[in-house]
């Protein structure tokens, strides 16, 4: 539903956008159809994927064991929960898009900063997302063609004939999924979650059952001290919301389309707490089978179904981990930079428009180069990925705390001198005053190595910093708010 159709609808006053700042894409969403099931199958899709399994697989060989990590993760997705219903609250009750969310506390330009500042680290992770599902289907090929070896031995920038076909097979499939709109990401996903999970259910039993059905659940491959333990256990539970903090950040992208807060909710609950920890447990499991099966610790799934040895099986498994990587690329990294990009430009860029500029950028900045570069990982990305908290944490104050939960949605869509979003020339400057020490602090401890024990925590003291600033620069205006409207939940 149009502005001007709503405003109709309501009996008041049809209120012109100004088409700077509006699109078909950015207005508040009129089709509201994304029940439980599809967000909790956006969930899977987003958690089902190469790097969740490492990570929860690596903990292990680091010297946690299953129980430690099953409750550090937990605690971490419990957290995330109430963040991403946070955001998901504020989608909900507007029916717009992150950038559009932003304008509420950084103005109606300001907005570009967080949403260019989430646009490139999308992405950025797309391209490499899309190359390391690409690496284990090269592993799954070869393992089944061992003749697709000859295909490896020249290069062109930096990537072999195999990696390019593999690699442009991914980029054009996931190119035709996202070219249709977030229909067609709402139907790829409601597939694509759930078949993971059968492929990770049958890996478990095949490698639970090499192991003899015996799997320790208490001990690890690497003992290490009580004390690192524990620091280990805290450490694994700020990396886990470090990650999630991107989707974090702009969940209000999906939670628009939700008929009701209650559906958010109760599909943030089952894809998160639930289905999340299931899925990293379950990666665990299988990896300390696979010490117990083979005597060492196999944390890529890719290289463990190659074990199985047969053509059928790897096959399946390279169709799995694709399927996993679009998943994944989809949610987290393709439906931010489509609606960020739109934002720039909405006259000339929509949805689908911004859609493609990300693939295209996603292709040209050669990922598997930045991917090998980690000077690029993790200066430039591990510090724009570090900004991601003080954002939320601005916007999350802004809207709850600043506003009381009060928004004009209309004037969201006004670049008028003295319209309600308008601040200064377009842009809030107390919410950059807030952002830009707290996105400092924040990206010194992510990055310096003198600060390697805290640096786990940097998301949550760079969220708690700019949350702080903007409390105080904000008391006066905070005063004359308007209380927040009673709720209607659905």
């Amino acid at each position: 539903m149009s502005l001007a159709d709503r405003a109709e609808a309501t009996g008041t006053a049809a209120f012109v956008p100004d088409p700077r700042l509006t699109n078909e894409d950015l207005a508040p969403a009129g089709k509201r159809n994304w029940k439980v099931f599809d967000l909790f199958a956006m969930w899977m899709s987003d958690v089902h994927n190469l790097g969740n399994y490492t990570f929860a697989a690596g903990l292990l060989v680091l010297g946690m064991n299953v129980w430690q990590i099953f409750t550090s993760l937990l605690v971490g997705f419990v957290l995330i929960y109430a963040g991403m219903n946070l955001m998901g609250r504020v989608g909900q009750r507007t029916g717009v898009p992150f950038p559009v969310v932003s304008r509420i506390s950084f103005g109606v330009w300001g907005a570009n900063i967080p949403a260019l500042i989430r646009a490139v680290i999308a992405i950025m992770w797309y391209g490499i997302q899309t190359y390391l599902a690409s690496v284990a289907v090269n592993v799954m090929l070869l393992a089944a063609w061992p003749g697709l070896e000859s295909w490896t031995h020249h290069s062109f920038v930096g990537l072999d004939a195999l990696g390019w076909t593999s690699f442009l097979a991914l980029w054009v499939l996931q190119a035709l999924i996202i070219s249709q709109g977030m229909e067609s990401v709402r139907k790829f996903q409601d597939f694509c979650g759930p078949a993971i999970w059968l492929v990770m259910i049958a890996l478990a039993i095949w490698v639970l059952a090499k192991a003899g059905w015996s799997i320790p659940l208490s001990s690890t491959p690497h003992p290490v001290s009580a004390g690192e333990q524990w620091r280990q256990w805290f450490g694994a539970v700020g990396l886990i919301l470090a990650t999630y903090g991107t989707l974090m950040l702009n969940f209000c992208d999906f939670s628009r389309f939700a008929p009701s807060y209650r559906t958010v909710k109760r599909g943030n609950f089952w894809g998160l707490p639930i289905n999340s920890t299931a899925f990293v447990i379950v990666s665990v499991v299988v990896t300390a089978g696979s010490i117990e099966a083979f005597g060492e610790a196999i944390t890529d799934p890719a290289l463990l179904v190659a074990k199985v040895g047969n053509t059928w099986v790897l096959v399946l498994g390279a169709l799995t981990f694709a399927i996993a990587t679009m998943g994944v690329n989809i949610v987290a990294n393709f439906v931010s930079p489509a609606y960020d990009l739109a934002n720039v430009w909405p006259q000339k860029i929509t949805f689908r428009v911004g859609g493609m500029i990300s693939t295209v950028a996603a292709l040209v900045v050669t990922p598997w180069n930045l991917f090998s570069n980690p000077t690029v990982v993790n200066y430039f990305l591990g510090g724009l990925g570090a900004f991601l908290g003080p954002l939320f944490g601005v916007i999350m104050l802004d809207y709850y705390w600043v506003k009381r939960g009060h928004v004009d949605i209309d004037q969201l869509f006004d670049a008028r001198p003295g319209s309600r979003y308008y601040y200064r020339k377009g842009v809030n400057p107390k919410a950059l005053w807030a952002f830009l020490p707290s996105a400092a602090v924040a990206a010194v401890l992510a990055l310096v190595k003198a600060f390697s024990e805290v640096a786990p925590y940097s998301w949550f003291i760079g969220t708690a910093l700019a949350a702080g600033l903007y409390a105080v620069l904000c008391r006066a205006e905070r005063a004359a708010a308007e209380p927040e409207p009673a709720p209607v939940e659905g």
